[in-house]
């Protein structure tokens, strides 16, 4: 299993292994800076199933990895606050406009990267009206927090800690940018060699989301703990983010990641135009692992 720091929760509640280890299956953990990582872990064979936005896996299926799209997460009018394009207080920038011709440091191929295409695509400018700066976001936090980066895209928790900090001025978040959510992705020959497993995987992950949602204090404790976050920076952090539930891979949610892949080709991000088709298990099989209320999205 590959994790980022928002998939801690998987991780500490345990809920996978006390399903798979009476099953005989061990699982294991590895933890990657963001999405982009994770991906390339995968994609030479160190993991099997992992958390990413809706961008890594085009990144990596544009770059020829053999992955399939198990499930996504179901979005609410409210995803998207915790992502967000920044500036240090004392910036003269104050609107997305303003960040045509500066340097914008954010992980390529991430989340972020759609977050900053769209952006800059609402108000009329393109990737190619900024200077990307590209480096995981754990990385930039310090360099951002001392005032010593003009933009940043990032997320909690590192938002959460500069926001604690009063070292973060907001002029956008992602809220109503149209992403498709996140999802869980698995390389292809695993994916179909335990579809048991997967089954099992989307179970435990909609389940999770649930008790997330109803025990929020709960889960600000964990990553107070997991995380070593401050329990102010820790309640941040969950007041923001969304349990709404798994979102079954329907032709819906195919459609809206096409646009995606689409748009990054159109704009010149990725080489060359990809069919989100071809990374992913037939209908029979989704309709087979997937929770009937997760397929249909209630």
């Amino acid at each position: 299993m590959g994790y980022q720091q928002s998939g801690d929760l998987v991780r500490a509640r345990k809920v996978l292994e006390k399903r798979l280890e009476p099953l005989g299956i061990k699982v294991e953990w590895a933890q990657f800076a963001q999405g982009s990582q994770l991906m390339e872990a995968m994609n030479v064979g160190k993991i099997d199933l992992g958390a990413v936005g809706e961008t890594p896996p085009i990144f990596a299926q544009a770059a020829g990895g053999n992955i399939v799209y198990v499930v996504g997460t179901k979005t609410t009018p409210l995803t998207g606050k915790s992502s967000i394009i920044a500036v240090p207080p004392e910036s003269s920038i104050q609107k997305v406009e303003d960040i045509k011709g500066q340097e914008v440091y954010f992980q390529k191929g991430s989340a972020s990267h759609y977050f900053i295409v769209r952006a800059l695509q609402e108000v009329g400018l393109t990737i190619k009206d900024i200077k990307v700066r590209s480096a995981p976001t754990v990385e930039t936090r310090g360099a951002f927090i001392e005032g010593k980066i003009p933009v940043w895209v990032s997320n909690d928790p590192h938002y959460a800690i500069a926001e604690d900090l009063g070292r973060i001025r907001v002029i956008k978040d992602s809220v109503g940018l149209d992403s498709p959510g996140a999802y869980y992705v698995a390389s292809q020959s695993f994916a179909q060699e335990n579809l048991g497993l997967l089954k099992i995987a989307i179970e435990e992950l909609d389940a999770l989301d649930k008790w997330s949602e109803t025990h929020r204090a709960e889960v600000a404790e964990i990553l107070v703990k997991e995380q070593k976050l401050k329990p102010s920076v820790a309640e941040r952090v969950v007041s923001r983010r969304t349990f709404a539930g798994r979102r079954g891979i329907t032709p819906e949610l195919i459609k809206e990641q096409q646009r995606v892949a689409d748009l990054f080709f159109t704009e010149g991000v990725i080489p060359k135009k990809i069919n989100i088709q071809d990374a992913l298990l037939s209908a029979e099989i989704y309709a087979a692992i997937t929770p009937p209320e997760v397929l249909q999205g209630a």
